[in-house]
């Protein structure tokens, strides 16, 4: 957001105070005061004010020059998770799903131009792409992100898709805009996407929408598999059904509580 964007109730010290916690990553765990300053663009006396606040509240630890996030910042993601009533709701019938295909099945929702993982039941196979809840993944080239883009107007559509920038992740990733928004209208005709080695070659994964009781898509639901182990034709014939199945019995949850 531009400054000239602001409303007159922008803090801006929450929005440096956050930009402050976003610095530290599993790259960087631990950070200076001159290495979160270079990271954020702000001056050392702000990040040194931020640092010792966020101290002081138990979100920050010291131990000499470097300091971490405790995990009194996963708080922040709970209280999300917590309000997202869905989740609690598709548990028990992800458990079933991924009891039946043997495969791992996930939920995320949309937030700007990525998809957030918000639940998962993994199998005891091991994929190359390591996911956990908070996880975030670009929404054109995944399943669940096309199914989600699927639920936008067609003006928020061709927004999202005019001001992307596609990466070619793998040669199978799309990213050719035109051929794009076919993909994702052709999503919403059928109710389900399915994304062969876009994101990471090797991976396949086939997603369904999560409706409330307005018809407005609130999440998306998937079966992810190795290629080696499981081709197009099965996830098609086996996995679709299962998982379209798993998502109608989570969007009548949702709709008979209101969502």
């Amino acid at each position: 957001m531009s400054t000239t964007d602001r409303s007159g109730d922008f803090i801006q010290s929450l929005e440096r105070g956050l930009s402050v916690v976003n610095s530290f990553s599993s790259e960087n765990p631990a950070q200076t005061l001159s290495e979160v300053a270079e990271r954020t663009g702000l001056t050392r006396a702000t990040v040194r004010r931020v640092l010792l606040t966020l101290a002081e509240l138990g979100y920050v630890s010291q131990r000499g020059r470097a300091f971490s996030l405790t995990p009194k910042v996963l708080d922040l993601g709970y209280s999300f998770l917590s309000s997202l009533r869905v989740v609690d709701l598709a548990q028990s019938s992800m458990e079933r799903l991924v009891e039946v295909v043997e495969e791992s099945s996930s939920m995320a929702v949309l937030d700007g131009s990525e998809i957030v993982y918000v639940a998962r039941v993994p199998t005891k196979r091991i994929m190359t792409i390591a996911l956990a809840l908070g996880s975030r993944l670009p929404a054109y080239a995944t399943s669940m992100g096309r199914v989600l883009l699927s639920g936008l107007p067609d003006s928020e559509l061709d927004d999202y898709i005019g001001r992307t920038e596609f990466e070619k992740l793998t040669p199978h990733t799309v990213t050719d805009r035109r051929r794009l928004r076919q993909l994702v209208r052709q999503c919403r005709e059928d109710g389900f996407a399915l994304v062969d080695q876009e994101l990471e070659e090797g991976v396949r994964s086939i997603a369904a929408p999560i409706h409330n009781g307005k018809g407005t898509i609130i999440a998306a639901l998937n079966v992810s598999c190795h290629a080696s182990r499981v081709d197009v034709e099965r996830m098609k014939a086996e996995f679709k059904p299962r998982l379209l199945e798993t998502a109608a019995e989570i969007t009548s949850r949702a709709t008979a509580v209101s969502i």
